[in-house]
């Protein structure tokens, strides 16, 4: 079998969204922001925004609504996106490069109902330190950290 050059290999590519809610009454408190993460039903069972692959003729935004009203039964008229923010990870997943592009967006309601697809098994809304933690994996982590950053950085 001829050896490809790392970088001539496809990269998979994939977008979703930090979901996030906060109280606002009676003012914004960013200190009580949690994350929505997603427990998937296969492989390590591991924690995640919402988040799949780019369909073919789909944007990278259209593709983000599009897997979270799948994965977690939110419309996009449910979610409010927060200008400003875009995170890009790249790792290698299942041998293959892997590149990820997250928004940051904030649910109008903090009661929404999540409504879960046979992807995955369990969902839970968590604190930043609580969040970084169940997700595992320290690019994701970083992640999330940015955008709590990003947040509290952007409203008084």
């Amino acid at each position: 079998m001829l050896a490809v050059p790392w970088r001539l290999i496809m990269s998979l590519r994939a977008c979703g969204f930090i979901i996030f809610r906060r109280p606002c009454v009676p003012k914004v408190d960013n200190s009580a922001i949690e994350f929505l993460l997603l427990q998937t039903s296969y492989g390590t069972n591991h924690w995640t925004p919402p988040k799949g692959h780019v369909d073919p003729g789909e944007s990278d935004l259209e593709t983000a609504f599009r897997e979270t009203k799948e994965e977690a039964g939110l419309d996009a008229n449910q979610l409010k996106i927060i200008e400003g923010f875009k995170s890009e990870l790249n790792y290698v997943a299942n041998s293959k490069p892997k590149t990820v592009i997250y928004w940051l967006a904030e649910v109008k309601d903090y009661n929404v109902a999540i409504r879960l697809c046979e992807e995955h098994q369990a969902y839970r809304w968590l604190n930043l330190e609580e969040a970084c933690k169940l997700a595992q994996f320290k690019d994701m982590a970083a992640t999330l950290r940015e955008g709590h950053e990003f947040l509290c950085s952007k409203t008084p």
